[in-house]
């Protein structure tokens, strides 16, 4: 079907001008509106107006323009019935062939700011959502457009297929509508429930949609008999592994993306210079140093078998020296908040490595964190708030023992109570201040993560600290504890049996300090 009448009108000019000169030469009418008009006659494009075309002028302040029988009746006439061709003569209505709109910027509108709520109500489109409706719907006979950057094949296509567009183009522009005007209506309602008045906010909405674009196909999921792909939500604030930029390496796979941003998030954690590695999308080791090299060596040093082929996030630029003493062993991923040329000279040795640059200062962004936390069941999504808890200061816990924590005491076992939040459940952390000592994750049994700790650990385990994620339900943990050394223990507190647990750390002459805060990680 040859188009012989397009319809532009697009807030987002880009590549509007050389699609409707290349439209024009094929000998298509173009209707426009406003601005869009204004850009194409400037263009020396020739354009009617679109209130020319309907005999009705723009109205409200250019809340009405294209609503109107002329165009919508010209976008939804099946032009194979009888009967809509009958009712088209009748009327006067004359076919639209080729819709060109994008939306009014709501988002980009809303995300300023000083954008009040008058502002983004009048950014909000009504005409365009719905002539791009009505085009995608009628696909059969109308072409679409909704991204400027289809404007160049589909000039190519009408050029080498006599003026026409195929039924398969037609039917993806179409599809392509129909998810631009969903994701367009959700982040409107979620801009209107997040300034509904404090009595009427609901945090859970009755409807909860999701919106994400996708950045790639995977070579395959967890497993290489599972497809996959990466998506990226919209407007992310923070640094993260969906907005880091890949400087080098191969292609990331699915449990690269895991791994990168369990290490990225727990690296966010720490004021101080960190370094974390991941395996197996738990902590291997963990530390904070005077020195980029100093922390890496001191996180390695925890447990040097698993962090051979790990994942290392750092929350400071990656130096030189850090990057030569990362070289000497196989690792996956580095990614950081940048990284020194000089460090990327030395990478360059590694081509297979994967470099991700998070792109800004960690520590600057805790505030920008927020979002929530999904979780798919099959047939269903757990929603919650992402686990932000902290302790800011755990010198002012309550000391449940005898004994009071020493300095040293309370520094380590700040430090491992960071490092348990990112740790699977049941998580035991042995740790000295600024660095782990032993880690043991993901057990049925909480004792039994106790002792997996104590058999990685391979420093001496004499005076370190112990943290866990959740309380005790028995005092065997303690005991076993005690028995490789530990002095001191953080926990949540809050077992039938604390009294029983605490009388345990007495006898053994612990300090205990209870943060009343869980850090379940499923």
């Amino acid at each position: 079907m040859k188009i012989r009448r397009a319809l532009i009108s697009v807030s987002n000019k880009e590549g509007v001008v050389d699609l409707a000169k290349g439209l024009a030469a094929m000998g298509v009418e173009i209707l426009s509106t406003g601005g869009t008009a204004r850009a194409l006659k400037e263009a020396g494009i020739p354009v009617k107006d679109v209130a020319e075309f309907t005999g009705f002028p723009e109205m409200l302040d250019g809340r009405v323009k294209t609503l109107h029988p002329k165009v919508h009746g010209g976008i939804l006439a099946r032009r194979d019935d009888p009967a809509h061709l009958a009712q088209m003569k009748q009327h006067g209505l004359e076919p639209i062939d080729l819709v060109a709109v994008n939306l009014y910027p709501f988002e980009a509108a809303v995300s300023k700011p000083d954008c009040g709520f008058e502002e983004a109500i009048e950014n909000i489109d009504i005409g365009g959502p719905a002539m791009l409706r009505s085009s995608a719907k009628n696909f059969e006979h109308v072409t679409v457009l909704v991204d400027p950057h289809d404007y160049p094949k589909i000039l190519e296509e009408l050029r080498g297929g006599n003026g026409s567009v195929s039924k398969e183009t037609r039917l993806a522009l179409a599809k392509k509508v129909f998810a631009h005007t969903a994701r367009y209506d959700s982040v409107i309602s979620t801009y209107l429930e997040s300034h509904a008045k404090e009595a009427d906010r609901v945090r859970f909405p009755g409807f909860f949609t999701l919106h994400f674009e996708k950045v790639e196909d995977l070579r395959y999921g967890e497993n290489p008999h599972q497809q996959a792909a990466f998506y990226r939500e919209f407007q992310v604030s923070e640094p993260s592994v969906a907005t880091a930029k890949q400087l080098q390496g191969k292609a990331m796979s699915f449990n690269n993306f895991l791994d990168a941003n369990a290490g990225l998030e727990l690296a966010k954690e720490f004021d101080e210079t960190a370094a974390v590695i991941i395996k197996h999308n738990n902590p291997c080791g963990v530390a904070t140093g005077d020195t980029l090299l100093e922390a890496y060596t001191q996180a390695r040093a925890t447990d040097p078998v698993s962090a051979f082929g790990g994942v290392i996030a750092f929350n400071r630029p990656v130096d030189a020296e850090t990057a030569e003493e990362i070289a000497k062993m196989f690792v996956e991923i580095v990614i950081a908040p940048g990284f020194e040329r000089s460090a990327l000279d030395i990478f360059k040795k590694k081509r297979d490595l994967r470099l991700l640059d998070a792109g800004t200062a960690l520590k600057e962004t805790r505030d920008r964190r927020g979002g929530m936390d999904m979780k798919r069941v099959v047939g269903g999504l757990l929603l919650q708030d992402r686990d932000l808890g902290r302790i800011e200061d755990v010198r002012k816990l309550k000391v449940a023992t005898k004994r009071r924590p020493t300095e040293d005491e309370y520094d380590a076992m700040a430090f491992a109570w960071i490092v348990c939040k990112h740790v699977k459940s049941n998580a035991i952390i042995y740790a000295r201040p600024g660095r782990t000592i032993g880690i043991g994750a993901g057990q049925m049994s909480r004792v039994d993560s106790v002792r997996i700790a104590a058999m990685k650990a391979q420093s001496p385990l004499a005076g370190t600290v112990m943290a866990s994620d959740a309380f005790f339900p028995f005092r065997d943990g303690l005991d076993e504890a005690a028995k490789v050394g530990i002095t001191a223990v953080i926990q949540p507190g809050g077992s039938i049996k604390d009294e029983e647990v605490i009388r345990a750390a007495d006898e053994h002459g612990l300090a205990m300090i209870l943060t009343g805060m869980r850090h379940f990680r499923h």
